[in-house]
């Protein structure tokens, strides 16, 4: 392995492309060394723009021996194909959520990385941020009692400031649209909230642009016990938001109302909402990557986080296209 790591990044069709970029120029141990993309003139811009190489041959890319690994923002329906290829070529990923347009695909790209032995780590940032942190903690505490309901919207004015590219709404190639996209992040956050894998899944999706994929989704998660996990997601939202409600059967919390505050109140908080101190943030998803890259290990969490991820959105398509709920299998302990 070179010092620091060699990095090439693949791809810049999703909007976070040039942040991973970024990323790999800052880290210390990391330098970046080359762009791909299947678009010759977006690739070369891009490369144009971070001062590296554009290699036109992906395989020729991969084959190099000096590069350790790559940073993944191809289109989601390539996915599967390009990041198969870079860990046949025994290359280290860091890929844009979702993992891959469906559950087998994801199953198999992890096992693939498994047995060829390099690090492969999915982009799911809000997992690491201060106020997962101090939920998480709330939560293993037990001031909340049990969790029964809980909402995580995000949402952004992409589609109406027409900032989000178009291609976003290509079904093909983004594979689907708010939900698939931008709601993964309340997606995960309300498996990682509730502790448990969902039931069942029931979405509806609206286009109030008209585009062939959905700008306005709203998710319910039905878990053991009966409780109740909303989760949504919207491109055609001014101003952005990104909330988070949490009532359990002695408590509630609250985040991102009138401000990046997390809120607490009942029981063992008060009659009262009170402001709960944010700790520090978790290393983010490309400082994982990077530090199992050098321990040689598996980011076994963030792995099990994407697959049932990718379940979760693959189950909230075929309900909004079907219009019925979709009851998902138990998955296996392992």
């Amino acid at each position: 392995m070179s010092h620091p790591l060699a990095v090439a990044a693949i791809g810049f069709w999703h909007v976070h492309a040039g942040d991973y970029a970024r990323n790999v120029q800052q880290h210390p141990d990391t330098t970046l060394v080359a762009v791909w993309d299947d678009d010759e003139q977006r690739g070369r811009a891009a490369a144009d723009e971070f001062g590296v190489e554009f290699v036109a041959d992906l395989d020729e890319l991969l084959a190099r021996p000096e590069l350790d690994a790559v940073t993944v923002t191809t289109a989601t329906d390539q996915h599967r194909d390009v990041i198969g290829r870079a860990i046949a070529a025994g290359k280290h990923v860091f890929t844009e959520k979702i993992l891959a347009p469906t559950v087998t695909e994801s199953e198999e790209l992890v096992e693939l990385a498994r047995q060829a032995g390099v690090a492969l780590v999915v982009s799911l940032p809000r997992l690491s941020d201060d106020y997962t942190v101090a939920i998480e903690r709330i939560l293993d505490e037990g001031t909340l009692g049990e969790l029964t309901y809980s909402r995580v919207r995000l949402a952004h004015d992409g589609w109406v400031a027409r900032w989000l590219p178009d291609r976003f709404g290509d079904p093909a190639a983004a594979i689907g649209g708010a939900l698939t996209d931008l709601g993964c992040h309340p997606a995960y956050l309300t498996r990682l909230f509730h502790r448990a894998e969902p039931l069942s899944i029931s979405a509806s999706y609206g286009s109030v642009t008209g585009r062939p994929v959905e700008d306005n989704a709203v998710v319910t998660a039905e878990f053991p016990g009966g409780r109740l996990g909303v989760f949504e997601a919207s491109v055609v939202t001014t101003p952005g938001a990104f909330t988070v409600e949490l009532r359990g059967t002695a408590g509630s919390l609250m985040f991102g109302f009138r401000g990046e505050r997390l809120l607490a109140k009942g029981g063992a908080f008060g009659d009262g909402w009170q402001e709960i101190p944010l700790p520090d943030r978790r290393p983010g998803p490309f400082a994982q990557w990077v530090q199992h890259i050098h321990d040689g290990t598996t980011a076994d969490d963030n792995l099990r986080h994407a697959v049932e991820l990718t379940r979760m959105v693959v189950a909230a398509n075929e309900s909004a296209a079907s219009g019925r709920a979709v009851a998902l299998s138990p998955v296996p302990v392992a």
